[in-house]
């Protein structure tokens, strides 16, 4: 039987609930107690990074790392701390401390890969948003900002692909047919980027351009003309 006392089982409630102060201060008697208790070190060090105390969190996780020195939990949340306070190199240092032990840990790869990019070193970034797609092909965080790096190199039309692929992956990402259609404007491609804007995968946008000619009207009555069709069929 699950003891609702256990406190793993307190401060999970509190998080999910989004009690972040009252898990902070849950831990903090908890420490009060025990100075080692790893559950309530790692967990203060998260209340702290949601609570926005940045800098108090990476106090915590390095506590955390001399019981533990490859503590991957507090590792992941020290870096999370970190990207909050824009130390870019810092992030770097910690992300290849993890992918020693684990090559292919996709959320440690794409974070490498998202502080290269702040510090503008792109090609470099979609390194490792390659290396994160070869262990999971459609991970959206991977493909969306290898999109990103690509739209810095000016690669337009190969990051379109990217954030097309975006679109199959997580729809719900609505980012991305926006970003493709403001390329698509780049390469003066006004009809595609018509029609990426209202969410149109590539593979479906040829089919909209040749009824267009063929009846004789814009691709923009054509798609409403589609769409049109597609709400009376329900």
């Amino acid at each position: 039987m699950v003891s609702l006392l256990d406190p793993t089982n307190v401060i999970t409630r509190m998080f999910n609930a989004g009690k972040y102060q009252d898990m902070y201060d849950y831990c903090k008697a908890l420490l009060e107690k025990i100075p080692n208790d790893m559950v309530a070190l790692q967990n203060i060090s998260l209340s702290l990074i949601y609570l926005g105390k940045h800098e108090e969190a990476i106090k915590y996780c390095d506590k955390v790392l001399e019981i533990k020195n490859s503590d991957t939990y507090a590792l992941k949340n020290k870096i999370y701390a970190l990207e909050n306070l824009k130390k870019y190199d810092d992030v770097l240092k910690l992300c290849q401390e993890i992918l020693l032990t684990n090559p292919q840990d996709i959320w440690t790869l794409n974070s490498m890969g998202l502080s290269l990019n702040e510090l503008d070193r792109h090609t470099e970034a979609i390194d490792f948003y390659e290396k994160s797609l070869k262990v999971e092909p459609d991970n959206a965080t991977a493909l969306m900002n290898k999109a990103i790096s690509l739209t810095h190199l000016k690669k337009y039309e190969e990051a379109i692909e990217y954030y097309d692929r975006v679109q199959i992956a997580d729809p719900t990402v609505k980012e991305a047919p926006l970003a493709k259609s403001k390329l698509y404007e780049k390469l003066g491609m006004e009809d595609d980027a018509f029609l990426a804007a209202q969410g149109v995968l590539n593979k479906d946008m040829q089919k909209i351009k040749d009824d267009a000619k063929e009846n004789k009207c814009s691709v923009f009555h054509q798609f409403c003309d589609d769409e049109f069709v597609k709400y009376d069929s329900k």
